[in-house]
């Protein structure tokens, strides 16, 4: 009996030893933070193009509030989750400090860049052989802004005294998704526009409800051996000659003898789809040489700084209006000519003048000889 009993005990040990270990820290599961969520897209009654809809930042940050990461978690790569990636939604995205838009849209999938970054492009093929697939892409490139800028030069001879850019596209994207403006248009029976061929002219129209799609069908059904799709995106109802006239008085008030330049570069403002080279691309430059060309310039993605021109009754604009933005940047601008800088104006720039003052005070700068 007790010969039995010893024996229940060792098997019951053996078993014990072979079970998984329990631990507290199993219980509790591992640690890993949530999954980094983008905020959904729908279509925005009453506009064309159907522009997603975007959340303000407060309504994103109280639904992250219940998400949070236990401390010294280690980031978890939903990428290698074949699933998970499956799963991740689409839509504008949410960056601190940036307009929320769907960024993923300046560079999608078998597009190229150009070197001024003014335009990307696309010889997909599918995109020359459906229709429906050409019209959907271009509303969903149409729904994030071109990038608009400032550039203002300081020169003497060969010598650049300053050059200096700010970005502007903040001031096309409102917070709230029900101010935004932008739409989608087609060309109108009375301009004279690209419309397939090699010369501008007034026909083909087929009117602005179905514009897009009628585009876009006889674009496919084009038989030209060359043939290329433009979407333009463009600013409207910016005085960039009033923003001038202010920039130029800033730099003449600091006894500046030089020859100075003031631009209004937009980047991020084409795309262009093109037939595919059928043989091989030296060959296709050489016969585009000979043979006819077919161009549609015939749709623009239109993104209103305001409701109407400067000056206008009842103008609203969407985030502010030229005369505050530049009470804004005033002293930020003039502090980056005092200092003779090359390259950006950001809002570190803003914060230091409002923080220490910089760029107030600065009247005559010293600019070294004439030459």
């Amino acid at each position: 009996m007790g010969r039995d009993n010893r024996r229940s005990i060792v098997a019951d040990k053996t078993a014990r030893s072979a079970g998984p270990v329990h631990r507290t820290a199993d219980a509790a599961g591992p640690s890993s933070p949530p999954a980094v969520a983008e905020l959904p897209a729908e279509p925005r009654a009453g506009l064309p193009g159907g522009y997603p809809v975007e959340l303000p930042a407060d309504d994103y940050t109280a639904g992250m509030q219940h998400h949070k990461p236990p401390p010294y978690s280690s980031p978890s790569d939903s990428s290698l989750d074949p699933q998970a990636r499956s799963q991740l939604p689409k839509g504008p995205q949410y960056y601190p400090g940036l307009p929320v838009l769907d960024y993923r849209q300046y560079s999608p999938p078998m597009f190229e860049l150009s070197a001024d970054s003014t335009t990307i492009s696309s010889k997909a093929s599918y995109l020359s052989e459906n229709s429906k697939a050409l019209a959907t892409l271009l509303r969903s490139l149409a729904t994030v802004p071109p990038k608009p800028q400032v550039l203002i030069q300081g020169n003497r001879g060969r010598k650049v005294d300053f050059s200096i850019k700010l970005n502007l596209m903040n001031l096309l994207v409102s917070g709230d998704p029900h101010d935004r403006l932008d739409y989608l248009r087609c060309v109108g029976k009375d301009e004279v526009a690209l419309r397939g061929g090699s010369e501008p002219g007034l026909k083909p129209d087929f009117g602005v409800d179905n514009g897009l799609e009628a585009w876009c069908d006889r674009f496919i059904k084009d038989s030209t051996s060359i043939k290329t799709f433009t979407l333009e995106r463009v600013v409207a109802n910016l005085d960039t000659n009033w923003l001038e006239g202010q920039i130029r008085s800033l730099v003449a008030a600091t006894d500046y003898k030089g020859q100075v330049t003031v631009q209004f570069p937009v980047t991020h403002a084409k795309v262009i789809i093109q037939n595919p080279d059928k043989h091989n691309k030296f060959l296709t430059s050489v016969t585009s040489l000979f043979s006819s060309k077919s161009k549609y310039e015939v749709v623009k993605a239109v993104w209103p700084f305001a409701t109407g021109r400067n000056g206008e009754h009842g103008r609203r604009c969407i985030v502010q209006s030229e005369k505050t933005w530049w009470e804004e940047w005033r002293d930020p601008i003039k502090f980056a000519i005092a200092t003779k800088r090359q390259g950006w104006v950001t809002n570190e720039d803003k914060l230091e003048c409002i923080m220490e003052s910089k760029g107030k005070g600065i009247s005559l700068i010293d600019w070294g000889p004439e030459l």
